[in-house]
């Protein structure tokens, strides 16, 4: 029987708490996502996050650690090759990825991928670099408005992104081109981790603004995860925000879109409301694509603030029988050098209202004790060829 009858698991999107011993092959030394928001914070009010152990957990300017603490915490390293969303995601359910996907940040994506793209949906592409979303609809979404061109982009991440007016392009026409996309960047040396479709309104410079019709194309999983373990043993798997994309579907028996970080917490709040058995998976991408990659780290610390809101909101109705979980999948230093995320460790911190005991726990070295643990939970195996150890026994 489950210890557990409901498990929600929150990750704050890029939330690192230190650059990992490896951190500085891949450009990040000295990386530290919250404990920079902290310095450069005149206030930072987190009550929330500082009675469950954040405090505890992490060193922060303005916020004491407190003597009894309400939940379990410790800092977990990344086993995996990369710093990407959905290797971050797909490590904690499971999964050892060893091979990173593919970037073109430096070079935007090679002429050979673009002329096919052109032929395939009818349209010239523009743009094709490294690009702030918003930054480049004011460069070239009047352009793409007036010729029916197409605005293709990256960033830091293994992404390719497509920028489609809603009442030019068309979102119909917009999804068309990015299913191709996605169908042309299968290919091992096009690789990237997901295709994005970017919607947006609006007629001239300094008026666009992106929509919530956002959607993901991602790469299915390289195996099965704890999702799928989940799912075929008849429990809820309940997702929130992108993580319906981030696993191209596996695994989830639910998916509900979310228009922010607070809008995914009050989707959150409103599934505590119901009666479900199984997992509520949830992400929160403003931290990330709002602060961590504009380099904001002010906006970061404010949008931190008002997740500790609605967090309270959602301590106040989580029931004896669940467990909550609050971790990240990547880092995304606003204080550090570029644009890109950053390799750091990611915090986690457990809180049950049944829970007898709390404080520090050892720490791990795969972000897959989460998913692991939350399969021991409910009594199922995680699938052949995971990884990561179940944490179940040290939650008392």
């Amino acid at each position: 029987m489950a210890r557990f009858k409901r498990i929600f698991t929150i990750v704050i999107d890029s939330l690192g708490v230190g650059a990992m011993e490896d951190a500085a092959a891949y450009g990040d030394a000295g990386a530290d996502t919250l404990g920079h928001i902290s310095e450069r914070m005149e206030s930072f009010a987190l009550p929330n996050l500082q009675k469950l152990g954040m405090a505890n957990l992490h060193s922060l300017k303005q916020i004491e650690p407190i003597k009894n603490p309400m939940g379990y915490y410790m800092k977990i390293n990344e086993a995996s090759t990369g710093k990407d969303t959905m290797t971050g995601h797909w490590e904690m359910m499971g999964l050892h990825i060893t091979k990173p996907f593919q970037t073109f940040t430096d070079t935007g994506f090679p002429k050979e991928l673009i002329k096919e793209l052109e032929e395939r949906t009818g349209h010239k592409v523009i743009g094709n670099k490294s690009a702030s979303g918003t930054a480049i609809l004011d460069e070239l979404a009047e352009e793409e408005i007036a010729t029916g061109n197409m605005i293709v982009y990256t960033s830091a991440d293994s992404v390719m992104q497509i920028c489609g007016n809603e009442e030019t392009f068309d979102l119909k026409e917009l999804y068309r081109c990015c299913e191709i996309a996605r169908e042309l960047t299968m290919k091992d040396e096009w690789k990237v981790g997901r295709v994005i479709a970017r919607p947006y309104v609006g007629k001239k410079k300094g008026e666009f603004v992106r929509t919530s019709n956002r959607h993901d194309y991602a790469i299915k999983p390289y195996g099965k995860t704890a999702l799928n373990a989940l799912k075929d043993a008849g429990y809820d798997v309940i997702s929130v925000g992108k993580i319906n994309d981030i696993f191209a579907g596996e695994g989830i028996t639910e998916s509900n879109r979310s228009k922010s970080s607070v809008h995914g917490m009050e989707q959150t709040i409103e599934i505590a409301g119901r009666d479900f058995n199984g997992l509520c998976y949830v992400n929160l991408v403003d931290f990330d694509t709002l602060w961590g990659h504009r380099r904001n780290p002010i906006g970061y610390g404010e949008e931190l603030e008002r997740f500790d809101v609605k967090l309270g909101e959602l301590l106040a109705v989580i029931r004896q029988d669940d467990l909550l979980i609050l971790t990240a999948d990547h880092g995304n230093d606003p204080t550090h050098t570029g644009t890109d995320h950053t390799r750091e460790r990611i915090p986690f911190i457990a809180y049950s209202p049944s829970l007898e005991g709390s404080g520090a726990l050892a720490g791990a070295d795969t972000f897959a004790v989460i998913g692991t643990t939350i399969a021991d939970n409910f009594g199922v195996s995680m699938p052949d060829g995971t990884i990561g150890a179940s944490l179940l026994d040290k939650l008392i």
